[in-house]
């Protein structure tokens, strides 16, 4: 068996690890890379192995950074199928067509301003490619061991961070017929967060590959809840929209179950929010539907009923002419809009619209990845280009670090130590390379264990 780094290798998006067994090849993960123009521009580059050649793709969780370059592979000849928890293929019959959408707008947006570096911009996938690729997802249930090639065996379990999230165990014989595992943490949530449950125990591994978003880092000691109280209030006595970036899936789920916490009990006065995702609208239907994935907290807060019923205190913008109309409101609203890290969606429109505006709060509830406009706006950027046009900014941006739904240092650490034996070794990814570099010290320090942190398209035999 050999591994390939293809993505999330020195950086935190783009995952794609490639397995290869005799002739037959496993992809885990199929990830777009996001960022800064260099980083997004990997994902035009010809891959280092050949689409025909992939036997099978299985997914950890259905964000784009593991996903999103799915459609492209199928298009380009990937013979094979897609395996998913049942939740993240509901997931992914939203975000992957969503996704080639945003891709052919901005192509379109492009090659009408002329701002394309290239003669004519093309779409890197269009959204009947994404709709055809799904057509080849199967569901693997959680805890199912399924042979997906002779002698290879892939078994999901919950790994938290977002509905159908899971970390994977892939087991197989090696040379010798030893019988052996490779666990792929996949992104790791936080445990104790509203709504899903806790991510399970490693299971028993020869080699563990491992996130390593928040590495280098712990999340505040603080109650987020009210984090959140405090920045609306803070946004509320400004007088302006408190515009919020985030991720369709998970972080807005997370943020009306506060929100209507803080209703329900008077902490907040009960200010017009308003869910300006059709992403979001379609992925709240689905975490309405699985409620196999809540946990003890959210099915008593459900007791069997709708999620507009548990949550009714939020109005949804389903159509671009109502998306436009929340920008001509000069009262105090909440707007929660995607993308989380500002990199595309109706979020980019508002944020056009509101960034010069002193009064408008602009609140990032996530991990913003380098190169990304989140990521420049939270670090102090007092000029920005928003879709082409500079805007200077004159918006108080806040940040909320204890919302990310990434497991910090300590936690990353924790759910390694649960480990039934040390494996052979572990590798690093899905990190930038200070938080990697600092929990692979961690690791070898605290656990003794070998760590290897891999380089871009590095392969290793295991």
């Amino acid at each position: 068996m050999r591994i390939g780094f293809h993505g999330a290798a020195r950086t935190v998006t783009g995952s794609k690890y490639l397995l290869t067994y005799g002739s037959y090849r496993l992809l885990v993960d199929c990830g777009l890379f996001q960022g800064e123009f260099e980083t997004h521009q990997r994902n035009w580059r010809r891959m280092p192995f050949e689409p025909r050649s992939v036997g099978d793709v299985v997914f950890t969780h259905a964000h784009i950074d593991h996903t999103g370059y799915y459609p492209r592979l199928f298009s380009h000849g990937f013979p094979g199928r897609g395996y998913a928890s049942p939740p993240t293929k509901g997931l992914l019959g939203v975000v992957l067509p969503d996704s080639g959408r945003l891709q052919e707008e901005e192509a379109r947006y492009l090659n009408k301003f002329g701002l394309s570096r290239h003669p004519v911009a093309e779409p890197l996938y269009t959204e009947s490619q994404a709709v055809a690729s799904l057509r080849h997802l199967s569901p693997l249930p959680f805890h199912e061991s399924r042979e997906i090639h002779p002698g290879l065996h892939v078994t999901l379990q919950r790994a938290g961070h977002i509905l159908g999230a899971a970390s994977v165990a892939v087991r197989y014989k090696d040379a010798a017929g030893e019988r052996r595992t490779i666990v792929f943490s996949g992104d790791l949530g936080r445990r104790n967060v509203p709504i899903l449950v806790d991510p399970e125990p490693v299971p028993e591994a020869d080699w563990i590959v491992v996130e390593s978003t928040y590495g280098d880092r712990l999340h505040e000691k603080t109650d987020p809840r009210e984090q959140i109280r405090a920045a609306i209030v803070e946004g509320l006595e400004r007088g302006g929209t408190i515009l919020v970036p985030a991720f369709a899936v998970g972080r807005t789920q997370e943020l009306m179950y506060h929100l209507s916490e803080l209703f329900r009990t008077g902490a907040l006065p009960h200010v017009p929010v308003y869910i300006d995702s059709p992403m979001a609208t379609s992925v709240i239907e689905l975490y309405a539907r699985h409620q196999s994935e809540y946990d003890e907290e959210m099915l008593e807060r459900m007791n069997g009923g709708s999620w507009g019923a548990a949550f009714p205190w939020f109005h949804v913008c389903r159509t671009r002419e109502e998306s436009k109309q929340l920008n001509d409101s000069n009262e105090p609203i909440v707007v929660i809009s995607a993308s989380g890290m500002a990199t595309g969606g109706r979020v980019l429109h508002h944020l056009l619209h509101r960034l010069p505006d002193p009064s408008t709060t602009v609140l990032f509830v996530g991990y913003q990845a380098a190169g990304t406009l989140g990521r420049r706006l939270v670090e102090g950027a007092t000029e920005v280009k928003v879709l082409g046009e500079p805007l200077k900014v004159a918006a108080a941006i806040r940040q909320l670090p204890s919302m990310s739904a990434h497991a910090d240092a300590d936690e990353l650490m924790a759910w390694l130590a649960t480990a039934p034996r040390p494996p052979k070794g572990v590798f690093v990814t899905h990190g930038e390379p200070a938080a990697q570099e600092a929990l692979a010290a961690r690791i070898t320090g605290e656990l003794g264990w070998n760590v290897r942190i891999p380089e871009p398209d590095e392969e290793a035999e295991i």
